[in-house]
Parts: C-alpha cells; sequence; structure tokens
C-alpha cells in the first residue's frame, strides 16, 4: 500500500471525518459531472487525498455512489417523517410534507438529483435504494390514515404509497423547470389536489374511537 504523503500526514482526519468529506467530495462531483462521467481522481482530487486514500474508505466507485444515496433516502424519509409530526391537522401535514419535500429537492446540497434524476436509474442496487424510500414515505403516510381511520393497514400504505408516488412524480417533472414554474405554485396545486384525496377519506367512527 502506498505510503501517506508528508501533506497527508499533516492533514490526518480521524475515519469518521474522513469519510465524510469524501462523501461530501464525491457528492459534488456526482451532481456536476454524474456518476459515468466521474473518476475516482476526480473525486480524490476534489477532497485534496490521494486515490489509495479513498480505496481505503471505498472499495469502488459504486460502493462510494450507494454510499450517496442511502444517506439521500434516510434523509428523505426523515423530511417526510418531521413534516408529519409537526403537524396539527392533516391538511397541515400535508402541506408540510410537500413543503419540506420540495425545499430538499430544489437545494442543492441535498443529493436529491443524485438519487432520483441520476444516470444510475437502473443499476439493481440504485433502484432498491429508491423503492426502498418510496415505500418508506408511503408507510409513514400510511400511519397517519391508519390512525384516523378505519381503513386496514394494507389499505392504508396503498394510499400513502400513492401519494408519496404524485409527489415524487410531481417533482421529476418539475425539477428541469424550476426557472419557469415556480415552487409555491407547484405546492398550492399538489396540496389542492392531495387534500381532496385524502380529505375524502372517512374518519375513523366514534364507537372505535372511543374504544
Amino acid at each position: 500500500m502506498t505510503s501517506p504523503s508528508p501533506r497527508e500526514r499533516r492533514l490526518r482526519l480521524p475515519r469518521v471525518e474522513r469519510r465524510a468529506q469524501l462523501l461530501g467530495a464525491a457528492q459534488e462531483a456526482f451532481a456536476e459531472s454524474g456518476y459515468h462521467a466521474t473518476a475516482m481522481d476526480d473525486i480524490a482530487v476534489r477532497a485534496g487525498v490521494s486515490k489509495p486514500v479513498l480505496y481505503q474508505h471505498f472499495s469502488s466507485k459504486l460502493d462510494l455512489y450507494l454510499a450517496i444515496a442511502e444517506s439521500v433516502s434516510e434523509e428523505v424519509v426523515r423530511t417526510i417523517d418531521g413534516a408529519l409530526e409537526s403537524g396539527q391537522t392533516n391538511h397541515a401535514r400535508i402541506s408540510g410534507c410537500l413543503t419540506r419535500f420540495f425545499e430538499f429537492v430544489e437545494s442543492p446540497s441535498s443529493g436529491y438529483a443524485i438519487l432520483f434524476q441520476s444516470d444510475m436509474a437502473s443499476e439493481p442496487a440504485v433502484s432498491a435504494i429508491v423503492e426502498r424510500t418510496r415505500r418508506a414515505c408511503g408507510e409513514s403516510m400510511g400511519r397517519v390514515l391508519a390512525e384516523e381511520t378505519d381503513l386496514t393497514w394494507d389499505e392504508c400504505v396503498l394510499l400513502g404509497t400513492a401519494m408519496a408516488g404524485m409527489a415524487h412524480a410531481a417533482a421529476l417533472s418539475w425539477y428541469g423547470r424550476r426557472d419557469t414554474l415556480p415552487r409555491d405554485r407547484v405546492l398550492e396545486l399538489l396540496s389542492t389536489i392531495t387534500w381532496r384525496g385524502w380529505g375524502a377519506v372517512p374518519p375513523r367512527t366514534t364507537s372505535l374511537a372511543q374504544g
């Protein structure tokens, strides 16, 4: 193994900090050039380390990419869960979910485009992360429905997944036209449509709510 240079010895970081630094550099590189046009050399240069140091933390470019994708996925789910927990009414929860999700989508540092607008969409491991994210968001919304309606758990997850899927599809469509279609207008349209669907689900019956 190549010995670290004097500069690398001076800048040696704890493993957790170094890993975070490398992930940040890789995320910037993938966001700018895409997965296939980005080389490990590019990431190492951007991070200010040698390529052997990069390989000490990640066995391959795919391994590095998947680590970023997992992080983005977890942040999406945390964003949705946080919005659902903070809303006092279902209407506020829906509005909060959509607002926070689209803020995440629009943020250059979120990594949204790396996972959901990626040139790696056909990679099975990436597809699995996207599907897991979609399912987790659907289950989060489904739990709210399960608490407040008489629907079965499977029915709640179905509706929750449909609503999460609609928001995701809208975000994908909107992402490339952000400069001409204001986010506030998108949120207004989606909130109206989503609430009309969610609000049409009958609430839990009084007898069951009291029981």
